[in-house]
C-alpha cells in the first residue's frame, strides 16, 4: 500500500498545471522603452499576452509577450505546442523590463517580441519586424545571431556547435522550429551568412 502511494504521489507531481493565456489591451504608458511617437505600429494594435511556459528549471511559469494583435492567436498555438512538449523557457518578459535594450534582454536569454528598433545589421536602416510585434526571439542564449563575424548575445558562443543538442535549441527538425512552421511563421536559422537561429517571424523578415 505504501508503495502504491508513493507511485500515486510521484505521478501527479509529473502532471503538469494547464496551459493558460490572456490577452489585454495596451497603453503608450505601459510602453515606455519599447514605443514612441513615429513607431510603425501603434500601442492600440499591440497586445499584452500571458502565457504558461515551462521552465528550465522543471517548472511550469507565468509570462508574458507584447505583440501585434494580429499575432496573437499565432503564438498562442506556438507556446501551447511548446508547453505540451515541456520545451523549455528561460525568460518571458516584455523587453520593457530590460529599458527597451535588445542586448539586455538577449544576455538575460530572455524571450520576447515587440521592439520598436531597427534591423541589426548591415543594409539601409529599416525597422525590423520585431517594431511591428510581428517576430519573436526565443531562448537568445542557446540560439545566438551571427552577424558580420559578432555573436548575439555574447554568451550564444557556447551554443555555435549546432551539432551538440541541447535544452532550449531551435533545430531543423525539432519542437521549437516544428511549432513556429506548423503556423507558417519563418525561421532565421535558415538564413545563409547571417544565421539567426533565435528569431521566428510572421512576414519571412
Amino acid at each position: 500500500m505504501r508503495l502504491l502511494l508513493l507511485a500515486l504521489t510521484a505521478a501527479s507531481s509529473l502532471q503538469a498545471p494547464p496551459f493558460t493565456h490572456s490577452v489585454s489591451r495596451v497603453s503608450a504608458a505601459q510602453l515606455p522603452h519599447s514605443w514612441r511617437p513615429g513607431c510603425p505600429v501603434a500601442p492600440s494594435q499591440l497586445r499584452r499576452l500571458r502565457l504558461t511556459y515551462w521552465g528550465f528549471d522543471g517548472h511550469a511559469h507565468v509570462g508574458a509577450l507584447i505583440a501585434n494583435a494580429t499575432a496573437v492567436a499565432d503564438l498562442t498555438r506556438v507556446f501551447e505546442r511548446l508547453y505540451a512538449a515541456r520545451f523549455p523557457i528561460r525568460r518571458l518578459r516584455p523587453i520593457d523590463g530590460y529599458g527597451g535594450k535588445d542586448e539586455r534582454s538577449l544576455a538575460a536569454d530572455n524571450t520576447a517580441a515587440f521592439n520598436c528598433r531597427y534591423v541589426v545589421g548591415p543594409g539601409p536602416r529599416r525597422w525590423s519586424v520585431h517594431a511591428y510585434g510581428e517576430a519573436i526571439d526565443v531562448d537568445p542564449v542557446e540560439n545566438p545571431y551571427l552577424e558580420s563575424g559578432r555573436v548575439h548575445p555574447r554568451a550564444g558562443r557556447a551554443f555555435l556547435d549546432r551539432t551538440r543538442r541541447r535544452a532550449g535549441m531551435a533545430l531543423p527538425g525539432g519542437v521549437l522550429v516544428r511549432a513556429f512552421a506548423a503556423v507558417g511563421w519563418t525561421w532565421g536559422g535558415r538564413w545563409t551568412g547571417s544565421p539567426d537561429y533565435q528569431h521566428f517571424s510572421a512576414t519571412g523578415g
